[in-house]
């Protein structure tokens, strides 16, 4: 098979692997290309190793099917979070034995990724609402992660927390009590309401570590309506908080839906 022929038959196996293990629906499998493939292609063993168990490590996740549900957007899984995820499996060394705080953590997946892949010491998933926080803590368990107040708990495996925490009231004193090292949050961007609860917040962890390196914060958005997107990095500057652009990952491990734009921001506390 020439190497193009190779690349080409490589990246179709791994669109259909994506879709599989998402459990996406059977409709938005690239069908057209393989069968244009099967009918071009010298290479007899495609179909039979598209038919083969999928391999690599994997995330289970137990969520809603629907985009609101019991009054929260917070129990299915949003594109910015696959994407943030991405970026974290190609960026192990940010989260490498360090402390992860993630805000409005959703279903789960990114964190438990990077349960699994980065080696953090600590991972604390957080959010407000209670079902979320319910789910969570079934994603967590669903995973092989123990609580931390279990003492069964894996020594080999990050010391993992489910916080409820409401951006609006959190004080300082709270926040104190999780010294994270990282934080980091996936499309939490989408109202100008949550563009300042989320700084009030950050401004509020940064306050904790004054006489220590504050956390590096990494905030992953899908870029669905640009005024927002320039009134989360206006309101950024007026905080004093500086910010950048994180450069577009190479890997594409999550079939998150290819016309959205993606964006990644690292900010200095």
């Amino acid at each position: 098979m020439a190497p193009e022929e190779k690349a080409g038959t490589e990246l179709l196996l791994q669109s259909f692997e994506r879709r599989f293990l998402a459990a996406r629906a059977l409709r938005s499998f690239p069908w057209q290309s393989l069968e244009a493939k099967l009918k071009d292609s010298s290479d007899s063993e495609l179909l039979r190793d598209i038919l083969q168990k999928p391999s690599g490590g994997s995330v289970t996740l137990s969520e809603s099917t629907a985009i609101i549900s019991q009054g929260t957007t917070g129990l299915v899984t949003w594109d910015a979070a696959l994407y943030l995820a991405e970026w974290a499996i190609e960026n192990p060394a940010a989260f490498n034995h360090r402390t992860v705080l993630e805000l409005g953590s959703g279903a789960g997946l990114t964190g438990l990724a990077i349960c699994k892949m980065c080696r953090p010491r600590a991972y604390i998933f957080s959010d407000c609402h209670s079902r979320v926080l319910e789910q969570l803590r079934g994603n967590v368990l669903l995973n092989g992660l123990s609580l931390e107040a279990d003492i069964t708990a894996n020594l080999d495996s990050p010391r993992v927390t489910v916080a409820q925490l409401d951006w609006d009231v959190a004080t300082v004193h709270q926040l104190s009590a999780f010294q994270p090292d990282v934080v980091i949050a996936a499309d939490v961007l989408y109202c100008p309401e949550a563009i300042m609860s989320l700084i009030g917040v950050l401004q509020r962890l940064a306050a904790c570590r004054e006489h220590q390196r504050a956390p590096k914060v990494y905030v992953a958005f899908t870029i669905r309506n640009p005024e927002t997107c320039q009134l989360f990095t206006t309101e950024l500057g007026r905080a004093g908080i500086r910010w950048e652009a994180e450069a577009r990952h190479d890997q594409k491990l999550f079939p998150y839906e290819e016309h959205l734009e993606m964006a990644m921001l690292s900010l200095t506390l």
